[in-house]
């Protein structure tokens, strides 16, 4: 399919303006090289395609600790490289990236942020250190908690679907974190280098009415060369009820053979919903095995 010329970008064209413009039902095509930009898509039913995961990146270096113009501290969810507030967006064959890098000072740097129902994402790369995705809503505290502080398109309260497919999604510490209903399908989810030397693949927060969660089907947990063995956990309960569902998954030998934690000093090892399947000997006790089939497909 030939698009319109107006709908092929090129590293030096200015990204916002171009999805500020872009209309419902647009293929817009990011050709190749590094966009340098932080962006916010709010136009629902857009599509973006790159070509490929190591050829077309989005990146930016935003970060927790970092004051703004106010010296206000910019918050794990202002951080985000691009931030998709609409509905029915998909991406494929692009990355975007989060490079500030020096989690353990800087804090939370968060790559994408996704803020809409219906969102897809297929063939890509999410790249950070601590919290890279955040697949949304923000919990419902948080909401109230940061009123007048967020822009209300980045408190958006739900619910929301999202699927992930065949993507590589790579952090440190609470990289996949949220209160979507998310898919992550044949997805390698890998953890980088962190000095703290321990980390948590997904943090859930779902509500008790949430029957979804996040679901890891067929994904292989990696990791980079310089992370120690059983120093990974695969997730730990952001709020109460977090729940997450990893079947048929595929791990490396820096999974904690615990496989789950219960976030710090916390007791939401009484509440939270974890299931794995098949079930793994050696787990937390209070980590479930699903024995009813699969959810994802």
């Amino acid at each position: 399919m030939t698009l319109p010329e107006h709908l092929y970008l090129k590293p030096s064209d200015d990204l916002q303006k171009a999805f500020d413009s872009a209309s419902p039902g647009d293929v817009l095509h990011l050709r190749a090289g590094v966009y340098r930009q932080k962006t916010v898509l709010r136009t629902p039913g857009v599509t973006l395609t790159g070509e490929g995961p190591d050829r077309t990146i989005i990146a930016w270096d935003d970060y927790a600790q970092k004051k703004d113009e106010f010296l206000r501290e910019y918050n794990t969810f202002r951080t985000y490289t691009m931030a998709v507030c609409a509905d029915n967006v998909t991406m494929r064959s692009l990355a975007i990236v989060n490079d500030a890098g020096d989690p353990q000072l800087k804090g939370q740097e968060v790559a994408l942020s996704v803020l809409g129902d219906r969102f897809v994402m297929e063939d890509c790369r999410l790249s950070s250190t601590q919290d890279t995705l955040f697949a949304g809503p923000l919990p419902p505290d948080l909401i109230e908690r940061y009123d007048g502080f967020l822009a209300s398109e980045l408190r958006a309260s739900g619910p929301f679907s999202q699927r992930y497919t065949r993507c590589l999604i790579e952090g440190s510490v609470d990289f996949i974190f949220g209160c979507a209903d998310a898919v992550f399908a044949d997805c390698e989810i890998r953890s980088v280098y962190d000095v703290r030397q321990v980390g948590y693949a997904a943090a859930p927060a779902h509500g008790l009415e949430q029957t979804e969660g996040f679901v890891f089907s067929r994904c292989h947990f990696t990791c980079a060369p310089e992370v120690n063995p059983a120093s990974i956990y695969l997730a730990r309960p952001w709020r109460d009820y977090g729940l997450a569902r990893f079947e048929h998954c595929a791990y490396g030998a820096h999974i904690a053979p615990a496989g789950f934690d219960k976030w710090n000093d916390t007791h939401r090892d009484k509440t939270a919903r974890f299931y794995e399947h098949p079930s793994v000997p050696g787990r937390v006790s209070w980590a479930r095995s699903q024995e009813n089939g699969s959810l994802c497909d």
